[in-house]
């Protein structure tokens, strides 16, 4: 499995932008005292979330990736793909449980399961 069969799901691009501006807004502030300086660190970490986090698929598992660390899961331990009441995409383990997946919505939920090389029965009928 290359890279490029992977297919990555990330949060909007305008949290990082947002992250940017607010860091570049924060600077004033930070600079004025010292014991100022931890106000950067929020947006900071809001900007590195921003890029970091999100669901990766590909036929062999789902990685889940945070601010910090992720999440590997074998498509063998998942059970069922379904959608929340808020529209986000949730996985049901085989030991019950429940994850939501990172920036994957509802509407996304044909292409994370097109990433297994499994084709989605046709409902239409």
């Amino acid at each position: 499995m290359s890279r490029a069969d992977t297919i990555r799901f990330r949060h909007n691009q305008a949290i990082l932008v947002a992250a940017i501006v607010a860091f570049i807004g924060a600077l004033p502030l930070a600079t004025a005292r010292w014991w100022l300086l931890w106000v950067l660190l929020i947006p900071l970490a809001v900007g590195v979330w921003a890029w970091r986090s999100g669901t990766d698929a590909d036929s062999r598992e789902l990685r889940l990736r945070a601010l910090f660390g992720q999440r590997r899961i074998a498509w063998e331990r998942v059970t069922e793909l379904t959608a929340d009441p808020r529209g986000r995409a949730v996985v049901r383990l085989d030991d019950g449980e429940h994850l939501v997946l990172p920036a994957v919505r509802a509407a996304d939920l044909p292409r994370l399961v097109g990433a297994t090389g499994q084709e989605l029965p046709d409902t239409a009928r």
